[in-house]
């Protein structure tokens, strides 16, 4: 008898503290501070740790388009435009996307890099109305955008998006086969 008292006691002493950690975070959550009391989020950036994996950086000029960072990606989330270079050896990269609704941010297409330009960056919003807002070409992107003082930001990116050419365009005409007026007309004969 006395061991199931015990029992008792102890369970109803363990509830007890379980409820009471619960009841003071629960208090906690009022005491507390919104983000943007601490952080001016949209006038002033948030403060990111130096190893924080945010969107990518890239640079365009320094690409060998080697597809390492391509074949690396768990989830294929990279895809790489690419042309003979006309002058020299190599690659010349006309098109470097990304699909940010697939990426998780793993950082595994940095480190196989040999020419070091794409690494992890410190933007952690990039926010979009539409799922192709989120696949971004930094091929597209002006310069500065994509590689130096400004940050990656969707104003740029769907600048980046505006199409100035038709989409489609109605391939000519073949030319027509010459009419000649010796050939008999069908049904007739000569």
């Amino acid at each position: 008898m006395r061991g199931w008292l015990r029992n008792i006691r102890l369970a109803i002493g363990t509830i007890g503290q379980g409820m009471f950690i619960t009841l003071w975070y629960f208090v906690q959550t009022f005491r507390r501070r919104t983000f943007t009391e601490h952080f001016e989020y949209p006038e002033y950036p948030v403060p990111v740790k130096p190893r924080y994996r945010g969107f990518h950086r890239f640079d365009l000029t320094a690409c060998i388009g080697c597809d390492k960072c391509a074949r690396a990606c768990p989830v294929d989330c990279i895809y790489i435009d690419k042309e003979k270079n006309p002058v020299g050896k190599g690659f010349r990269v006309t098109g470097f996307k990304i699909d940010y609704t697939k990426c998780m941010f793993c950082a595994l297409c940095v480190d196989p890099c040999p020419a070091d330009c794409i690494f992890m960056g410190s933007t952690f919003d990039q926010s979009c109305y539409s799922r192709d807002g989120c696949i971004i070409d930094y091929a597209k992107l002006p310069l500065e955008v994509a590689w130096g003082e400004t940050t990656l930001n969707p104003t740029a990116v769907a600048e980046s998006k505006r199409v100035t050419l038709p989409v489609w365009v109605k391939p000519p005409d073949p030319p027509a086969a010459p009419k000649s007026t010796d050939a008999a007309k069908p049904g007739e004969s000569a």
